[in-house]
């Protein structure tokens, strides 16, 4: 031990330097697995804030008199709040301006737990007495609303009560996507929008006992709700929820981060063989004064460990930092306040993982010491190792392999998922480091001799002794390929739902319009010169049987791999004679008429089918709002759905659903957001009950969720990009020495301080260049993937900002290897003849 400390004199810089790479790794796995005990700690300290109740059951669909027999008999065991959602347009008369919005109709003292946060305070139960409304503030805000100011619902004025800022379990970012707005249930009824077709849930908040237990009442009425078509939270299940959700996430990241500590083990090992070249000769004497190989190579295994504990308690101590900023990148989707903390746990794992890579990944380069041969002493230019293979070397690739597997499975909890993140990542480090080999011996082989001299030189440095063409395509490659598959997904899933631009595309919808309402609402686009570019019916109706298969089969018998919501679910189905742009038959004939003989053929979406397990010809029972219907399947079809229009899993002829209860949607195009809010306004003003929702509206909600969620995940890929560039430093100082000798080579061969500088700049202009290129090219590789095999859509590449990023990484790799090089343009050229720097 004493003898390693000592040999690390002259050299603790270039260890600490070297690995200062593993720095960043370890602080960002030990800032996520902080914050993740944090954000559990916080939801296990506030769970019962998260739904307000000990109990909820709710339903999408109005329940019938057994659910409600089955709610009534859970009121009996306590207090109960009842509520009712649904979307709907308000109109704020001050503003003159309208928005969609979420409902809620609420009754009873809920939240019994935590409180709806309001401005001013008192107007959270105020607003419960008389025509009286919770908005938004951020929609007060929008729309210049204030207290005492009115707001328009269906056909009800109610007077603004206070500024809603927070209702138990929402995040901000749920706010965003469905700003609420509360009224008192007594005057749902007034508003006239409970109209057929609407979609309205109910929800049933229950305050229990001490002397029942939630889960255990929930468990025990499970089949039943199951059966009536309804669902349950309680604190438990909404714990592990979110627990799950968010824990998943977190693992996501903390392998963002890994991926960074993996690039600084890289860097570790590249560093340790460059270490132990410039060692060879202290490890030679070392030897002719009798120590053996396994002594010397402990010797510098425990400089390693040493280096890697200080690494572990500095990238412990920063992750500690970077912790306290997480709180605030996460707060947008966080339904509770989470006060970040130092996590010893954490930490400690920080420390431990901080020794073990270090070792692990400097293993493969200290074991060369065992054969290091005395005689090197006297043949000082010339690396004396034996030719023999080392079996050693293989177990140490099987112990790295086995290392990133556990790891990735400890952090994602599934082995399938393990595996296949360890094959990526091994994957594109070795698709990085064969192009880098290939980059190498091309240039090597084939680039023109009769270019300039500085075009040679700097060419040269690509496969000369003590070259970093392999470590930098490596280490800058994988961070700029991890930046450019989060942008490149990013656009691909905004590109999905962008609306085009074309003229027949539509950017409006207006549902829930009923059949009185339908001649005027289209009279009315057409007076607002809007085009009527789709007007479908729809008919809800529940599904009653699969051939011979009900509900309760499909409960009493799981192997039959069909969920039993399939059968309590309402669907929207509509009638038409033809196939949509956005429909293609797969299986059978489509019928669009039906003339009376038979059973009535319908056409069904692919998936839907396969859900069900229905095929050509067999049949389906439905219940249309009390009214059976035996239907046929004749047809099944691929459906679209990234299309702007109506699509439908069911689809019946013309001539069955006609005299069927049903509402009409309605899609158009404004040419402006001027146009399009004037056409609102007047809508709501005529027909109050009737919802329109700007696709515009939708595009921007969207891409403001995919741009927090994306600014999250690239800051904690950022860590591998700056883990990229302490390789890159550590690299060319550790080279220095070979660096200094070329150069001093160089002008004393007649070179100039600015030809050594443009070679210098040349050598790492083309590094970063070739680095970026290869990452954004398994940047392609990888968003495509992603898109054809995870997300089941188009892959759609936008080429400008990866220009940006290209360019940035090379300057960058250009900027860093000039100011780490600089000591190189001052040394005499007397120095070549020194033995020692």
């Amino acid at each position: 031990m004493q003898l390693a400390w000592r040999d690390t004199r002259r050299s603790r810089g270039k260890l600490m330097l070297f690995l200062s790479s593993i720095v960043l790794g370890i602080a960002a796995l030990v800032a996520i697995n902080s914050f993740r005990e944090s954000l559990q700690q916080a939801i296990d300290e506030k769970a019962k804030t998260l739904i307000g109740a000990d109990l909820v059951i709710g339903t999408n669909s109005k329940p019938d008199s057994l659910a409600t027999v089955l709610v009534d008999s859970v009121r009996s065991l306590g207090r109960r709040s009842d509520e009712n959602r649904l979307l709907s347009m308000v109109y704020f008369t001050n503003s003159n301006g309208t928005r969609l919005v979420q409902v809620r109709a609420l009754e009873g003292d809920f939240p019994y737990f935590g409180a709806i946060e309001t401005e001013p305070a008192a107007a959270s139960r105020s607003f419960r007495q008389g025509r009286r409304a919770l908005v938004d503030h951020n929609l007060m805000l929008q729309y210049q609303a204030n207290p005492g100011d009115s707001v328009r619902i269906g056909d009800t004025t109610f007077e603004i009560a206070g500024a809603l800022h927070k209702i138990p379990g929402q995040s901000a970012l749920t706010a965003t996507v469905a700003p609420a707005v509360y009224i008192p249930r007594q005057y749902l009824d007034e508003t006239r929008l409970m109209q057929r077709g609407s979609r309205i849930s109910y929800y049933y908040y229950f305050d229990l006992p001490e002397s029942v237990q939630p889960d255990t009442l929930a468990k025990k009425l499970e089949p039943r709700m199951e059966e009536y078509g309804l669902f349950y939270d309680t604190v438990q299940t909404r714990k592990e929820g979110m627990g799950r959700a968010y824990d998943e996430l977190a693992g996501f990241l903390a392998l963002v981060g890994f991926v960074a500590l993996l690039l600084g083990c890289v860097g570790v090992a590249s560093a340790v063989h460059v270490y132990m070249r410039d060692k060879l000769s202290t490890i030679g004497i070392l030897r002719c004064l009798g120590m053996s190989g396994r002594q010397a190579f402990l010797i510098y295994l425990f400089q390693v460990t040493g280096m890697g504990l200080i690494g572990g308690l500095a990238g412990a101590l920063l992750g500690s930092v970077v912790q306290l900023l997480l709180p605030e990148l996460f707060k947008t989707f966080l339904p509770v306040q989470v006060d970040a903390g130092i996590s010893v746990a954490a930490v400690i794992q920080g420390v431990l993982l901080g020794m073990v890579v270090s070792v692990l990944f400097a293993l493969l380069p200290l074991l060369t010491i065992r054969q290091v041969s005395p005689l090197i002493t006297l043949r000082a230019m010339i690396e004396h190792l034996t030719r023999q293979r080392d079996p050693l070397r293989w177990a140490v690739y099987g112990l790295i392999l086995l290392f990133i597997l556990v790891f990735s499975w400890w952090q994602m909890g599934t082995w399938w998922q393990a595996a296949a993140f360890t094959g990526t990542v091994v994957a594109a480090f070795l698709v990085l480091a064969l192009l880098a080999k290939a980059l190498s011996w091309v240039v090597r082989r084939f680039f023109p001799t009769h270019w300039g001299y500085v075009w040679r030189q700097g060419l040269a440095n690509l496969y000369r002794p003590n070259n970093q063409t392999l470590l930098l395509m490596v280490s800058i490659g994988l961070g700029t390929a991890l930046i450019g598959t989060l942008y490149l997904v990013q656009r691909t899933l905004l590109s999905e739902v962008a609306i085009s631009s074309s003229e027949n595309q539509p950017n409006l919808v207006l549902f829930d319009i009923q059949d009185a309402q339908r001649d005027m609402v289209v009279e009315m686009t057409k007076t607002n010169g809007l085009p009527v570019l789709q007007l479908d019916p729809i008919v809800t109706m529940r599904l009653e049987r699969v051939n011979q298969l009900t509900g309760a089969d499909v409960r009493r018998d799981s192997t039959l791999d069909i969920k039993p919501w399939l059968f309590t679910r309402e669907y929207r189905v509509t009638y038409r004679d033809t196939l949509s742009d956005a429909e293609e038959t797969l299986e059978g004939t489509w019928k669009g008429n039906y003339d009376g003989e038979g059973l009535v053929p319908i056409s069904l979406e692919e998936r839907y089918a396969e859900r069900i397990k229905a095929e050509i010809g067999d049949t389906l029972a439905f219940n249309v709002q009390g009214a059976p219907i035996t239907t046929q399947v004749s047809h099944i079809r691929e459906v679209d759905w990234n299309r702007v229009q109506s699509n439908f899993l069911i689809v019946f002829p013309k001539g069955v659903l006609e005299e069927a209860p049903q509402f009409h949607v309605l899609m158009t195009r404004s040419a402006n957001d001027q146009q399009a809010a004037a056409f609102q306004r007047s809508v709501v003003e005529r027909f109050p009950n009737i919802s329109t929702i700007g696709l515009d509206l939708i595009l921007q909600t969207l891409d403001e969720v995919v741009g927090q969620i994306s600014f999250v995940i690239q800051f904690m890929a950022l860590f591998s990009i700056f883990t990229g560039l302490l390789v890159l430093i550590g690299s060319v100082n550790v080279s220095k020495f070979q660096r200094i000798q070329e150069s001093v080579l160089l002008r004393t061969l007649g070179a100039s301080r600015r030809q050594i500088f443009s070679i210098t700049a040349l050598e790492y202009l083309l590094l970063g260049m070739l680095a970026a290129a290869t990452g954004l090219f398994i940047a392609f590789g990888a968003a495509w993937a992603l898109a054809v095999f995870s997300f089941e859509i188009t892959f759609v590449p936008v080429l400008w900002p990866l220009v940006v990023i290209f360019a940035v990484v090379a300057l960058l790799t250009v900027s860093v290897g000039l100011v780490n090089s600089r000591g190189i343009l001052v040394r005499p050229p007397l120095e070549v003849l020194r033995s020692e720097v």
